[in-house]
């Protein structure tokens, strides 16, 4: 029996009939086991089903970004493959929407859908490791603080994101970027298979060795393919790293990005990190007189040895007065959740982005002239590094399209008050239209917001047309369009 297929019966507790269950999902592939009400669903799932009129619907259908405000008709908190399964098959059959949500943080809400199904894998956050082959296998609702937590009881660690609370399946089928990505390249690099519940409710595997065509799509594809359930990973050995936040006087602007931008490209790969615009929170390292100002930052990551960070930051130091910082070595998940205060669930957020392949000095003059003003401490620009061995992947190895790029760019601006929304929003746009002239055309799918349908092909690169086609195959119908789409 294949290692995926175990999981298919997903009855709620079998009873005393279970083995006739069991004997009648493997030799019929549970094709006629399909829910036409929600309450059929229910029993036909192990997980918890919610509608409009049940108690806890109001807390299942949040999601991280305050401002997505959708009413779903079904929501399947899946306890097992088996339940997505079933999920997928309801929509389906049922001719509803279907959204994902792993873990919620996507910008423009794609983790839920009016009047339709949400498949919400809240309730599936498993992790199993091997530190023998130096492997980990992760459940689809497991978060990056997850998967440090796990990993790191074994030194080891797996190129992840920023903020602890980002689900690894939207960051992953995206592409993946973060601190570690110079050393060991992207998220989706690192997979080894993915189990995936493909549109006709079927799960498979995909790897190099199964179902390679769907394996190369979902590296970089995003969810347009299947609702992948879990995910296997490469570690690393990544246990303490030399870590912080530098904060330096705006007016030091150009200085910083141009000193970055020569920096960066001879750094060893073990260098991660990125510039970034940072009001200061009220933080003890900070000056209490400092406290609201504006600065331009430097946040370095040195994964080698840590007792070299020192000497790895000094031209940090080097390069202009530091004014506050909080440097040193920590245990690495501790750097994933270091700006989850600046971001928790519900506040209101908008984003962009932008590939970049040089960092010009007219970019830097519109960095200038947009980034100080941010318009409040969960507002910034960060520039990501996506060099190293990212770059060693060949362009069409995987579905990721940019990898001639040197930067991803975001602009974020996120706020708890309704009232801050325009100025927002109007700052991510101005600030990303200053900087289009001056990047790629195509921008990082994680970083796209709703109102960026028209670069769908432009985001996902070189890769788009051999994409369509795996679309094609797998899901033409369109059945998973609730996402940044390939429409088929």
């Amino acid at each position: 029996m294949p290692r995926a297929a175990i999981e298919c019966p997903s009855s709620k507790e079998i009873s005393w009939f279970g083995p006739f269950v069991v004997f009648f999902w493997y030799h019929k592939g549970g094709e006629d086991m399909i829910a036409k009400s929600p309450s059929e669903l229910r029993d036909l799932v192990h997980g918890a089903v919610f509608t409009p009129e049940d108690d806890g619907y109001e807390d299942a259908r949040s999601v991280h970004n305050g401002m997505i405000d959708k009413r779903p008709a079904v929501i399947v908190r899946v306890a097992n493959a088996g339940d997505v399964m079933m999920a997928v098959r309801y929509a389906s059959n049922n001719d509803l929407k279907l959204a994902i949500r792993g873990g919620g943080h996507s910008g423009p809400g794609f983790g839920t859908v009016d009047d339709g199904v949400v498949i919400d894998f809240s309730g599936m956050r498993g992790v199993r490791v091997d530190p023998v082959k130096r492997t980990a296998r992760a459940e689809a609702g497991v978060t990056w603080g997850d998967i440090n937590a796990a990993t790191h009881a074994f030194g080891l660690a797996t190129p992840g994101g920023i903020i602890s609370t980002t689900g690894i399946a939207g960051l992953t089928l995206g592409g993946g970027v973060g601190y570690l990505t110079r050393g060991f390249g992207l998220s989706a690099d690192n997979l080894i298979s993915v189990d995936v519940v493909t549109a006709d409710g079927k799960l498979v595997i995909a790897s190099d060795d199964e179902n390679a065509d769907l394996f190369w799509a979902i590296r970089g594809g995003g969810g347009n393919f299947g609702v992948c359930t879990s995910f296997e990973y490469r570690l690393y050995p990544v246990d303490t790293v030399y870590w912080g936040p530098m904060f330096y006087e705006v007016s030091e602007t150009e200085n910083i990005l141009k000193f970055f931008r020569e920096y960066i490209k001879d750094a060893p790969e073990q260098m991660g990190g990125f510039p970034a615009f940072q009001v200061a929170p009220p933080l003890p390292f900070i000056p209490e007189d400092r406290h609201g100002d504006m600065f331009v930052a430097l946040v370095a990551c040195w994964a080698g040895d840590p007792a070299e960070g020192e000497k790895m930051f000094k031209p940090f130091h080097d390069v202009a007065e530091v004014k506050a910082e909080h440097v040193g070595p920590v245990p690495f998940p501790a750097i994933n959740a270091a700006f989850d205060g600046l971001f928790p669930k519900g506040i209101r957020q908008y984003w962009k982005g932008n590939y970049v392949k040089e960092l010009t000095d007219a970019a830097i003059a519109e960095h200038v002239r947009h980034g100080p003003n941010a318009p409040g401490v969960s507002a910034s620009m960060h520039l990501y590094p996506i060099d190293g061995a990212c770059k060693r992947v060949a362009p069409d190895a995987t579905a990721f399209g940019h990898r001639d790029a040197n930067f991803s760019m975001v602009m974020l601006a996120a706020s708890n008050d309704p009232a801050d929304d325009e100025k927002n929003i109007k700052w991510v746009r101005d600030y990303s239209d200053a900087l289009a002239p001056h990047s790629e055309q195509g921008g990082y799918i994680n970083f796209m917001d709703d109102d960026d349908g028209d670069r769908v092909k432009a985001n996902y690169g070189t890769n788009y047309d051999r994409l369509l086609s795996i679309k094609r195959q797998y899901d033409p119908g369109n059945l998973f369009s609730v996402n940044q789409n390939i429409v088929p």
